[in-house]
């Protein structure tokens, strides 16, 4: 151990660590989940410190020498090469003053290190006075949170949705001309090709696709230059723009300063919209799953219609059996997920006058939910959508079986004509075209051209 100081007095850290005194004090203070903050995030304010220490040095507030290496250990906490030394939990202050300290002083160590000098020291950067330059935690973290949180969605979520969109659309197109029987209210209803059916599934992730782009549009606006409340007190005047500039060329992103810094720090109502929109991303994962494991329920007592892949075992009892797997992985992936942005949402409303006091919750939450969406995206993508296939004799039999082709004999015989055909042909074992055929109310070309499901399929674009 090493003995330390902050501005509460001396402590012992482990020799190894390159965070210091403050750091080490939130480590024995918050002891909770032993979940640090995610690694994305702490990626991200490497990435907002080098970013700061170039604006300074713009502004002449932080001489070369010490920008440079503050630059330098910064690039490395972004890279990764840091991450063990970031062990605060992420049940600590609120506003993540912790994780703030923890980068200044891992930086300010690094920085002793490039010139020669004993870890701890503060020479020839100081953790608060150089590295935090211009900055607070009040304002740090919440730009840390909408920067972090974008580029997971952009680089992370994102390509994991559009490769499931794009196995969605490749299966529309492989089966666009079996007929299959649609089902509303879970019972018979009119005909659909199996394509049409997939089309749906690929265009609700089309969507979901959109709403990234929603949630990274909610995420621009960076709070960096408000420091402590939103005054931007011991901050230069342009230091914002110059650090937004900076970190929209670094990134890519459509980056911002905040247009009021007052409710940049006070609330997180941006990341609360970013929850409702995973959420609803999760319901469609959700929705798609469930169709494609009821689709494949059987083999041969449930609707069978799909084949899903065989990837284990289903049954530690029942030889043979195969589960829908890869339906239930991402249906409880996103039963928590859900659960992780309802937090958000609740997060959002501990705003209480210039801070929101939960943002590292908020963090976790948000890149969690991004991380475990996009794995689950992926696997399902190549484990079950990429090997689905048809049963077309189980299909070919249960339209052939359907009383709801019915419906096409609407226009030639009435609603109440067609509905006592139904029930009859139901109550006696017969066929639709048995029993109109018995009435005499179509001759047997006309009906057979009424009742073909294929022709059904096309109504709508026969329009």
């Amino acid at each position: 151990m090493r003995t330390e100081t902050d501005s509460m007095g001396s402590m012992e850290v482990p020799d190894e660590a390159l965070f210091g005194a403050s750091t080490q004090r939130a480590v024995l203070n918050f002891p909770v989940s032993g979940h640090p903050m995610p690694a994305g995030f702490i990626h991200s304010l490497g990435l907002l410190k080098y970013a700061c220490a170039r604006a300074n040095e713009e502004l002449g507030r932080l001489n070369a020498a010490k920008s440079d290496a503050i630059q330098k250990a910064a690039r490395e906490i972004q890279a990764g090469r840091h991450d063990a030394h970031f062990p605060v939990d992420i049940f600590q202050t609120g506003s993540a003053t912790s994780t703030n300290m923890n980068a200044n002083e891992v930086i300010a160590n690094r920085c002793s290190q490039y010139a020669g000098k004993p870890i701890g020291s503060k020479e020839p950067v100081h953790p608060n006075d150089d590295c935090n330059l211009g900055q607070s935690s009040n304002d740090t973290m919440p730009t840390v949170l909408h920067l972090s949180v974008a580029l997971a969605l952009r680089d992370e979520l994102k390509p994991a949705l559009g490769l499931l969109r794009n196995k969605l659309q490749a299966k529309a197109e492989l089966f666009r001309e079996t007929v299959k029987i649609g089902r509303t209210h879970l019972m018979d209803a009119t005909p659909l090709t199996v394509g049409q059916e997939f089309s749906g599934y690929a265009q609700q992730v089309s969507k979901s696709l959109i709403r990234i782009d929603r949630s990274l549009s909610a995420l621009e606006e960076l709070a960096i230059g408000g420091t402590a409340v939103g005054t931007g007190i011991n901050t230069h005047p342009g230091f914002a723009s110059r650090v937004v500039r900076i970190l929209k060329e670094d990134t890519g992103l459509s980056l911002r300063e905040a247009e009021n810094h007052f409710e940049a720090q006070a609330a997180r109502d941006d990341c609360v919209e970013v929850a409702g929109q995973l959420t609803a991303i999760a319901a469609s994962l959700t929705k798609i799953a469930n169709d494609i494991r009821w689709l494949g329920s059987g083999p041969r007592c449930g609707l069978g219609e799909l084949q899903v892949p065989a990837t284990q075992p289903g049954s530690s009892i029942m030889p043979g059996k195969v589960n829908p797997v890869m339906s239930e992985m991402i249906v409880q992936t996103c039963l928590y997920t859900q659960g992780l942005c309802q937090t958000v949402a609740m997060c959002g409303r501990d705003g209480q006058f210039e801070l929101n006091v939960t943002i590292p919750l908020i963090a976790y939450s948000l890149h969690e939910t991004i991380r475990c969406l996009a794995n689950a995206c992926r696997t399902f993508s190549e484990r079950c959508i990429l090997g689905l296939s048809l049963n077309k004799a189980q299909i070919a039999t249960l339209v052939h079986r359907s009383l709801m082709l019915v419906t096409a004999l609407n226009p030639h015989i009435g609603y109440d004509k067609a509905a006592q055909v139904a029930k009859q042909a139901f109550s006696e074992g017969k066929t639709l075209r048995e029993v109109v055929l018995e009435q005499g109310w179509m001759d047997a070309a006309q009906l057979d051209e009424a009742l073909d499901p294929k022709r059904m399929t096309k109504a709508h674009t026969d329009r």
